[in-house]
């Protein structure tokens, strides 16, 4: 037998038993919060464990479940160092212990499971470290309906998601990865880096990495089910998997294969009491007659037709009118002879003034189908060479609706004079004004067509295929190449064509002629009997396609160099290629904004390639020596050479000092280089929604006269400037904005220069030195974070363009319409805002910091002749600062501890900053029993109108907290079963005064009360 096949069959009987140990450790502790980078039950967060020592020498039982673990950490490295090489999330050394200089937290497949929830981030976002993304609470307009991960709240962008320390197919042009690709079944655990690492795994790595963890093999089958449905018969999901794997060619070979189907119903807000109010649009479905003050009625003629109702108080000539089903007129503002209902069938009155609450109509919680097939396999070609492949492939459907349709964006429909259905009263109005045959505007919100919906379909694939082995001794290499590809087809169901309802307006018989019985939308009940003939006319499956593709070839060499006595000083080389390519194809009437309540959006296509070389330096320094048991540093550059902006750099330094061998220092500092990516270059005018609420209770529009601008002490110069702005002078004394949110339309830049950013991280870790007594299984981890990073890229808030222009933060003394923040909003002739542009730009700075903390303690208990353990762990984070620069050489603004529910995924600032944030759970388990309780807590926050209108600041969201109870069983060694109730106390939902809905569902736990129960098993 030659020496290197002797080698390769030591160390995988080292493999096998360091995995045997983890997975019986696993298995006796693992419950659902993990301390650091820790498994439950296990001795201490295991960024922290002892050394690995040489075979045959005893280990604890922490190291050699971290062994387990890290040793499948990275798979993209060789497989064919010793038995006590390990490869460390965060590194690419192999090297004899896992000791990490970067605080990462591991989360176990247990503790995924025992989370009780249906997807990945859902999971992830219960830990301190991740801000809220993108989740089932997001993408009511259709924006994607994606799950992505927001580390320290810095944008979804600046975080890298790796599969196996490789990176995952991203999903939009911005470079997300949407993480309801990946399938669960073969998920074995995850590592959360939650410090920088750029210079170890790419630029777009400045906040951290989460590395998703698949088995390493599997032998036999596994069938994993989970039915979860809400306390009101809502909200089901189930999630399903079957994972079977194989080893052959007496264990040279090992395939292992995985398909999953996932499903989540919608919810609608009409099932919940809290959004019965939400969001009251004054786009209503009688319809309204909007004056125009440029060609106003006759305030007399008004006052009289009003007189003939029996209304004696005078009538405003400006306010919008709408139509009772009696043909009779009503003023909207006051609720003045308004006939329809007034607390129910979609209509409410608010402050005496008729609405539609459009939270009754959306689905707060997206639908989802997924089916995903996974395959990987390896065959050793030769002693110390093996090939491997993977192949994934992700049906994904997301279904999203933001209720009835209204006119609001892009050019208005009109109706001219000779509409046959115009209700006398308004004829005669219509009549009295200066220039009585023109046309006049109108708005609605159209009852007679199914709500709008949005059907985000993904297909995506991935195809990798590599060969890794040794070189010489000490030395190894792995090259691979892979190709995937996301596309995204959109189709927007009951989508309302513009030209064609004004055909229909513009006809002379109402649009009879064009389908049966024309459109009458004067009255609520006229608007309901629309024909299914003229349904059909007036809407379309508007259909859209988004491709992204990439290309990335890498190779990594690994080897060891000088000893200087305690232990090879180590070396890792990189080199790779990737190139990104984008597409996008909007339907023709998306393009031309000739759908209503939806924003343009543009065509495009780009691409970016990149050329990188990167390497990374370990020496230890000093070791087993009276108070230096262990003392290293290390190092890595990376060059990075982009064909858009050139060629940067980031560099890395770090060091680890265990005085003793429970203790452990560690730091980092980091120079990190992100250059800007596709979409921040070339994105074309592309539309969504801007919530600005509804004032004074919410910023709104500025020029509105309900707002604090107009009736602060510089209302008058507000006054002025919105008419520079295009409100009418003969409209400013009664303007108001008619909804909660306009416009937003986003660019890209190809100006832009790429970001720059120091961030450090030191910390100290503690595994109790106790081997006996209450506190033999304890350890504590605590690290300090510090981002600042210069040059950011990011979109211009359009919160911050409104209170900016209109200087309410003090920002435009002179009240100058030249003002750079005031030329970004646009407003049509009757003095709406139409848009408000927010361009990617070179803002300014972001910087935050803050303390992680991890830790456990658990003591064995006896239960019934079965030893087990009762735990506590807690994960908490504290945010000591977090501050946004919006332009360069300006104040930074603070946003530490602020709600800002107008937030879209990955904005920065981001939905929230809580200054506390923590993970608490109490248990205990058994190797065949377990039951927890888990705390999942956030603190107060003040609105974000306390940083852009402090004088006028709203109400704050109070300190949030949920209770999860979850229990497992295990019948026998093949088969589990596990249930659990999340938010066990059915707490409600909190108010936002910041969002548009009056709180944020992808923040806050919408569906109440749930249960779900599991089975796991085997064969």
């Amino acid at each position: 037998m030659t020496s290197m096949t002797t080698r390769r069959i030591l160390a995988q009987s080292a493999s096998r038993r360091a995995l045997a140990v983890g997975v019986a450790a696993l298995a006796i502790g693992l419950a659902a919060t993990p301390a650091a980078a820790q498994d439950i039950g296990t001795q201490g967060p295991k960024t922290t464990t002892d050394q690995v020592t040489t075979p045959g020498e005893a280990t604890t039982a922490a190291a050699q479940t971290d062994a387990a673990r890290a040793a499948v950490a990275q798979p993209a490295a060789a497989d064919t160092s010793s038995e006590s090489d390990i490869v460390v999330t965060g590194s690419l050394i192999q090297r004899p212990n896992n000791t990490s200089v970067s605080p990462i937290i591991s989360v176990g497949d247990a503790a995924i499971k025992e989370a009780g929830v249906a997807t990945l981030q859902d999971a992830l976002n219960q830990f301190p470290s991740f801000t809220t993304g993108g989740n089932a609470g997001t993408g009511g307009q259709g924006t994607g309906g994606r799950a992505s991960i927001n580390l320290h709240g810095l944008g979804t962008n600046r975080n890298l998601v790796l599969l196996d320390g490789r990176r995952l197919p991203a999903s939009d042009i911005n470079g997300n990865v949407d993480i309801n690709i990946l399938p669960e079944a073969i998920i074995d655990g995850i590592d959360v880096i939650t410090g920088g690492a750029s210079a170890v795994y790419g630029s777009d790595a400045m906040s951290g990495v989460v590395n998703f963890k698949t088995v390493r093999k599997l032998d036999g089958f596994k069938i994993d089910l989970l039915n979860t449905i809400s306390e009101r018969g809502d909200g089901y999901r189930f999630n399903g998997s079957l994972a079977f794997g194989s080893t052959f060619a007496e264990d040279r070979g090992h395939v292992t294969a995985a398909f999953s189907y996932a499903k989540q119903n919608p919810i609608n807000g009409s099932a919940r009491s809290f959004f019965y109010d939400k969001t009251p649009s004054s786009f209503i479905g009688t319809g309204t007659f909007v004056p125009s003050a440029t060609n106003a009625p006759n305030a007399a003629v008004v006052q009289g037709v009003f007189a003939r109702y029996g209304v004696t108080s005078t009538i405003n000539p400006l306010l919008n009118l709408g139509f009772n089903d009696d043909r009779s007129l009503f003023v909207q503002t006051g609720a003045v002879n308004y006939r329809g209902p007034t607390n129910g069938q979609g209509y409410l009155l608010v402050n005496n003034n008729v609405r539609m609450p459009v939270g009754q109509q959306i689905d707060f919680y997206n639908g989802l189908n997924r089916k995903t097939a996974f395959l990987k396999a390896d065959y050793e070609l030769a002693p110390g060479i093996t090939a491997y492949g993977q192949f994934m492939y992700v049906d994904l459907s997301v279904h999203t609706a933001s209720g009835g349709s209204l006119t609001q964006f892009g050019a208005l429909t009109s109706i001219p004079v000779t509409n046959p259905f115009i209700p006398t009263d308004l004829r005669t109005i219509l009549a009295s004004r200066p220039n009585a045959a023109a046309n006049f505007t109108w708005n609605g919100r159209y009852v007679g067509v199914p709500y709008k919906n949005f059907e985000e379909q993904y297909n995506v694939q991935q195809y990798l295929a590599g060969v890794r082995g040794e070189i010489a001794s000490g030395w190894t290499f792995d090259a691979y190449g892979s190709y995937d590809e996301s596309v995204h087809n959109q189709t927007i169901h009951s989508a309302i064509v513009k030209s064609r309802v004004q055909n229909l307006l513009s006809a002379t018989d109402g649009g009879n002629a064009l389908c049966a019985g024309g459109f009458n939308p004067f009255g609520d009940a006229n608007a309901r009997s629309l024909s299914q003939a003229c349904v059909n006319y007036i809407t379309k499956d508007a259909f859209s396609r988004e491709k992204v593709s990439q290309t990335q070839v890498q190779a990594q060499i690994n080897g060891k160099l000088f000893d200087l006595g305690a232990g090879p000083a180590q070396i890792a080389f990189v080199a790779d290629y990737r190139r990104n390519s984008y597409s996008y194809v909007p339907d023709s009437d998306l393009a031309a904004q000739n759908l209503e309540s939806i924003i343009a959006s543009q065509g495009a296509r780009g691409a970016i390639s990149l050329k990188e070389a990167a390497a990374q330096l370990d020496i230890p320094l000093i070791s087993g020596k009276p108070f230096f048991e262990e003392l290293g540093i290390g190092g890595a550059v990376r060059v990075s050479d982009y064909s858009t902006t050139g060629t940067v750099t980031s560099f890395e330094g770090d060091a680890r000092w265990r005085p003793v061998e429970p203790l452990l220092f560690r730091g980092s500092y980091q120079r990190a280089v992100r250059a800007p990516n596709i979409g921040e270059l070339f994105a074309p005018a592309s539309g969504t929604q801007l919530v600005i609420g509804t004032p004074p209770a919410s910023l709104g529009d500025p020029c509105d006269i309900r707002s604090t601008a107009r009736t602060g002490a510089n209302g008058a110069q507000v006054s002025t400037l919105c008419v520079a702005q295009g409100v009418p002078a003969a409209a400013i004394g009664s303007y108001t904005f008619p909804t909660t949110a306009t416009g937003q339309t986003i660019t890209g830049n190809t100006g832009l220069t790429p970001e720059k950013a120091n961030t450090y991280n030191f910390g100290l870790v503690l595994n109790s030195p106790i081997k006996s007594g209450f506190f033999r299984d304890f350890s504590l981890s605590v690290d300090y974070y510090n981002i600042n990073i210069k040059n950011v890229i990011s979109s211009v808030p359009g919160l911050t363009v409104l209170s900016k222009c209109f200087n309410l933060d003090g920002s435009n003394p002179t009240y100058a319409n030249s003002n750079p923040y005031c030329q970004l909003i646009q407003r049509d002739a009757t003095g709406q805002i139409v848009t408000v542009s927010t361009p990617y730009l070179n803002l300014g700075g972001l910087k935050t910091d803050g303390v992680e903390i991890q830790a456990h303690l658990g003591l064995p208990v006896a239960v019934g002749g079965s030893t087990g353990k009762v735990y506590a762990d807690t994960s908490i984070g504290w945010t000591r600062s977090y501050k946004v620069q919006l332009l360069p050489n300006t104040a930074f603004l603070d946003y530490t501890g602020v709600s800002n529910g107008g937030a879209g995924t990955g904005a920065v600032p981001p939905r929230a900053t809580p200054r506390w944030k923590a993970l608490t759970t109490i248990g205990y388990r058994s190797d065949g029993f377990g039951l927890g309780l888990r705390w999942r807590y956030q603190g107060p926050l003040s609105d974000v109108s306390s940083v852009l209108t402090p004088a006028t600041a709203q109400a704050g969201v109070p300190a949030y907290s949920l209770f999860d109870l979850f229990l497992s069983t295990k019948v026998n060694k093949r088969f589990e079963i596990r249930g659990g109730v999340n938010n066990l106390l059915d707490k409600g939902l909190p108010i936002v005064a910041s969002s548009q809905n009056g709180t944020d569902v992808a923040l806050y736990d919408p569906i109440g009360r749930s249960f779900y129960v599991g089975v796991k098993f085997g064969f």
